[in-house]
C-alpha cells in the first residue's frame, strides 16, 4: 500500500466532500471542484476526514499507484477550496515588464511585439510591480499550468540570467566564450 494513500485527508470546517458513484466533489468558500476516480480505489467520508482505500480489483502495482495519486488529488482539492494556491513569477531583463489588461496578461519581454496570454476562469493574476506576477486560484493544476505557460514564453537563459522564472528559482550560470591565444 502507498504510504501517502494510507494517510487520511483532514476536512476543515466550511468544506463539504461528497462521494457519488465514482466521482468526488468538494465545495468550499473559494469554489467547487469535482474529479472522477478509478475503480481500483474507493473513497469514504468518515466524520471530518476522507479515507482512500484499495478495492482489490485491477493490477496490484497499478492499484497502489492510483491509491496514492487519488489521495493526493483529493487533498489538493480540499486545500484549494479552503485556502487556495499561489505561484509567484519574476521577470529579469532590462526594460522587460508585465501587466494585466482585462482577462489577459500582457508581457513586454524583448520581442518586437507584446505577448498576450488569456487568463482562465477561476484564476486571479496580480502584478504588484512591473517585474513581478502572482498567480492564485483554487485549482492547483490550473495555477501551475498558467505559471508554466507564462514561464515558457521566455525561460531564464544561463549566460545573463534574463527571462521569466519562479520566485526563488536558482538559475545556473555558464561562463561565456573565452578567447585563447
Amino acid at each position: 500500500m502507498s504510504r501517502i494513500g494510507k494517510a487520511p485527508i483532514p476536512i476543515p470546517s466550511g468544506v463539504n466532500v461528497d462521494v457519488k458513484g465514482e466521482e468526488v466533489s468538494v465545495k468550499g468558500p473559494k469554489g467547487a471542484l469535482s474529479m472522477p476516480f478509478r475503480p481500483e480505489v474507493a473513497v469514504a467520508v468518515e466524520g471530518n476526514e476522507a479515507v482512500v482505500t484499495l478495492t482489490g480489483t485491477g493490477i496490484p502495482r497499478e492499484a497502489r499507484a492510483f491509491h496514492g495519486l487519488t489521495r493526493a488529488l483529493i487533498n489538493n482539492m480540499v486545500v484549494g477550496v479552503s485556502t487556495g494556491f499561489t505561484k509567484k513569477l519574476e521577470i529579469h531583463g532590462v526594460g522587460w515588464n508585465c501587466k494585466t489588461q482585462g482577462k489577459n496578461i500582457v508581457l513586454n519581454i524583448g520581442f518586437c511585439h507584446s505577448v498576450d496570454i488569456p487568463i482562465p476562469d477561476g484564476i486571479d493574476v496580480d502584478c504588484p510591480n512591473a517585474t513581478a506576477m502572482t498567480i492564485s486560484g483554487y485549482d492547483r493544476q490550473q495555477v501551475g499550468q498558467l505559471a508554466a505557460v507564462v514561464r515558457a514564453v521566455r525561460p531564464p537563459e544561463p549566460y545573463k540570467g534574463k527571462g521569466i522564472r519562479y520566485s526563488g528559482e536558482y538559475v545556473r550560470r555558464k561562463a561565456g566564450k573565452s578567447f585563447g591565444s
